[in-house]
């Protein structure tokens, strides 16, 4: 067994166990793999059709899960339409379904007033929800590996994000699975060399006026020389450390939520005011952000203040008093109960 052997073997088991271990891919599955062309997309691309194909067989007829392809062309590169060409091309030679679509980011990031970084993920997350809909597909394979998940990490911190942050990126979240989430980008690159992939490289990952740039090509590196060489696995270390206590959190949060719940429906959420002012401030914190992402979905642009500023509407609990930390929500304290209102 030659070295690209070796790689191509320890990588293949090295995702086959983590999609056993996160169960990310069953049998009867249908998933959205996105594809830019990359290093990482095309070798998770290339992975899982060598998974399918040994473990079940191309004319097996209950095969591992069912891929499609989706590939956002940014419009920001010179290279773009040949990377689309590319992916297209691998999908053609391998009977992947392929679906693609061209976006003007720089202008879509323009109009919406956010930066280009932004843009470009609504748009991709956007267009995998519109190929999930239109193939019935039930998830979408996502490429983040170790150094993405460390990376995440940092960032995090440096925005003063909190406890949750640390968590970076999970190997499963909702429809969203990231099935090279254990692999580090050398074995990633390996593995393209080793096959001959011959992946496409987007030239803006060099540039470092982008912030996670940045961090992966002078703050890491830095981290790795002056500090920690091993400074990706010790990042990942503490993110599963902080997956185990949030999830631990969570269920103490979704069991709490369940005592203090009075009414629930499309409009409001009521909870028991006297019970909510008994809890600990940290689970305060957490009730409010999950009985807002219940009511809206997300809990998004709810900040620290604003929490701050509803346990103290909560814990003064005379008369009819309410505050509206944004224009979506209005929170109310009235006959000892809390009402979460969408004014949407």
């Amino acid at each position: 067994m030659g070295i690209g052997d070796i790689v191509l073997s320890n990588i293949i088991e090295k995702v086959e166990k983590t999609i056993n271990k996160y169960n990310l891919i069953i049998p009867g599955d249908k998933v959205v793999l996105a594809v830019s062309g990359g290093p990482d997309s095309i070798s998770m691309l290339d992975i899982l059709l060598r998974i399918k194909e040994r473990k079940f067989g191309k004319s097996n007829p209950e095969p591992m899960a069912t891929f499609v392809v989706a590939h956002v062309n940014h419009m920001i590169r010179a290279e773009a339409d040949s990377d689309e060409a590319f992916v297209r091309d691998y999908c053609e030679k391998n009977n992947i379904e392929f679906y693609s679509k061209s976006i003007d980011v720089k202008k879509l990031a323009n109009n919406s007033k956010i930066g280009v970084e932004e843009a470009g993920r609504i748009a991709r997350y956007d267009f995998f929800d519109e190929v999930m809909q239109k193939t019935n597909a039930n998830k979408v394979a996502i490429a983040h590996n170790m150094n993405d998940r460390a990376e995440t990490v940092i960032m995090n911190l440096l925005r003063g994000s909190g406890v949750s942050g640390l968590i970076g990126i999970e190997a499963k979240r909702g429809i969203y699975i990231r099935p090279l989430i254990e692999c580090d980008r050398l074995e990633i690159e390996e593995y393209c060399n080793s096959n001959n992939l011959n992946p496409r490289i987007d030239k803006t990952n060099f540039d470092n006026t982008y912030t996670r740039n940045k961090i992966r090509n002078v703050v890491i590196p830095y981290i790795k020389e002056e500090f920690n060489p091993n400074i990706i696995n010790t990042l990942n270390r503490l993110s599963d450390l902080a997956c185990d206590e949030e999830e631990f959190v969570e269920n103490q949060v979704k069991d709490k939520y369940k005592e203090l719940l009075c009414n629930e429906n499309k409009k409001e959420i009521i909870l028991d005011l006297k019970g909510f002012n008994n809890q600990e401030k940290v689970i305060k914190s957490r009730i409010i952000l999950y009985t807002i992402t219940r009511l809206f979905g997300t809990s998004k642009g709810i900040e620290k203040i604003h929490i701050e500023d509803i346990i103290k509407l909560c814990s003064n609990n005379i008369g009819n008093k309410y505050l509206t930390p944004n224009k979506k929500i209005k929170v109310l304290v009235k006959n000892h109960k809390i009402y979460f209102i969408s004014q949407i």
